[in-house]
């Protein structure tokens, strides 16, 4: 069923729609390199097909999961004959490019280069992670986008219908709600709708002799499993964990049960949703909320000890709570602020009062001397001291914000701040004036 005209092909409209870049080309008459990307079954192997064809050019396909150096310089070879020959060009189309080590890809620079080859990369992976730089700046990225609904249910009633290729002499019949289901679980896959498509016509035919129509239960066989896209660790895996971090931190629980349950139907790990779920109690909630840390951690041993699936309605319980609850980012800006310092600020001395004097030597250098024991001072807080590196005294990491719990917390560290100032000021004036009575004498 793979169509032979690029009329006949479905969807990628804004590539191929009128005035598009690849249009363009295309009606000018030459094609250029490029990398094809996206997920299975959006066309990218029609396409290189059928831009070879509109061009009139060779088509050569190589396989990079199979193929070596050794391959690509046969296809090499093969077109500059072609061109000497009858001045014909080649396209080589490259499937799953992305598995080509930097050695093979770096093997068909020259040639792209002198126009030997127009090559056309196909890949599900995100090329600027896995294609070389080198590479890439020779070839355009398109990116192909999953087929939607009414695009799928085009192929399905093309593929129904076709005589030749496709069920229509078969004299095979499927009603148009079934036609729907089958295009809306296809999940944007074209071949994964023409495999189910054919599955569910030999269900029909070995189920009755000669049976003139896919029946519901023939079609509920072959959808039995889960077909969502999801990809360990690839693009789809990170874009769906930015999904549902983003929509706890934008306090949208329901986007948030959405993107939870997508990942989890999918056949995502839920131990690294509870893992991601622990880390937004700290990053985005922090201070506001501390119990949101111990309920995410809850959620996990709750996990661990249930298993699937009822393990997973306590992580879908703190995923709720998280999204629920006030945010701060306090924590996690001022950590990250205080480790900068840390890293690019050298080995500062840590000041003598607060140093450790476990021995005679230590105490009589002044380790730990002019100390003041917090407890033993006026509310527990020894006003004035400060522990910080005498090159950072008055750097400020942590900044609650004004909400939940943080705004009594902020509010507590301005009254500690404020005693700070007044106790600077005594000190200031007993300097000042030895004789002063100071504020510890009262």
């Amino acid at each position: 069923m793979r169509p032979g005209r690029l009329t006949d092909y479905v969807g990628q409209t804004h590539i191929l729609g009128p005035d598009k870049p690849l249009a363009r080309a295309l009606a000018a008459g030459r094609i250029h390199s490029m990398i094809l990307w996206g997920p299975p079954g959006t066309g990218k192997t029609t396409l290189a097909r059928l831009l070879a064809a509109a061009v009139d050019i060779r088509f050569v396909q190589i396989s990079a999961v199979m193929a070596g150096v050794k391959d690509i310089r046969a296809a090499v070879a093969e077109a500059r004959e072609a061109r000497e020959a009858n001045g014909q060009g080649t396209l080589l189309f490259v499937d799953e490019v992305h598995r080509f080590n930097k050695a093979q890809q770096d093997g068909l620079l020259p040639y792209v280069e002198d126009g030997t080859l127009v090559l056309v990369g196909a890949t599900t992976e995100n090329p600027s992670f896995e294609v070389n730089n080198a590479l890439l700046s020779r070839t355009r990225t398109y990116v192909l986008r999953a087929l939607d609904q009414a695009a799928i249910r085009e192929l399905i009633d093309r593929a129904l219908a076709d005589e030749r290729d496709g069920l229509g002499g078969q004299g095979l019949s499927m009603s148009d709600d079934l036609r729907d289901q089958l295009a809306a679980r296809a999940d944007g896959d074209a071949r994964r709708a023409l495999n189910l498509l054919e599955l569910a016509a030999d269900i029909a035919a070995g189920r009755d002799s000669g049976a003139a129509e896919i029946s519901q239960s023939d079609l509920d066989e072959v959808l039995r499993e889960g077909l969502r896209r999801f990809d360990k660790g690839g693009d789809y895996f990170y874009d769906q964990m930015s999904a549902l971090h983003k929509s706890v931190r934008g306090t949208d629980p329901d986007a948030a049960l959405y993107w939870l349950s997508r990942m989890l139907e999918a056949g995502c790990d839920p131990r690294y949703v509870a893992r991601r779920v622990t880390r937004m109690a700290s990053e985005d909630i922090g201070n506001a909320d501390p119990r949101a840390l111990r309920i995410a951690l809850d959620a996990w041993e709750t996990y661990e000890r249930l298993g699937t699936p009822e393990g997973e309605l306590a992580i879908a319980q703190a995923t709720v709570y998280m999204a629920c609850a006030p945010k701060s980012n306090a924590v996690y800006a001022g950590f990250n602020a205080a480790w900068r310092d840390a890293r690019e600020r050298g080995t500062l001395e840590v000041p003598m009062h607060i140093r450790n004097a476990p021995t005679k030597l230590m105490k009589d250098l002044g380790y730990a001397e002019g100390y003041r024991y917090a407890h033993n001072e006026d509310d527990g807080y020894a006003a004035g001291d400060s522990y910080l590196p005498e090159e950072l005294v008055g750097t400020r990491y942590y900044t609650p914000v004004q909400r939940g719990l943080e705004i009594k917390i902020g509010d507590k560290l301005a009254r500690l701040r404020e005693r700070d100032a007044h106790a600077s000021a005594d000190r200031r004036a007993t300097r000042s004036h030895p004789d002063a009575k100071t504020g510890a004498d009262d």
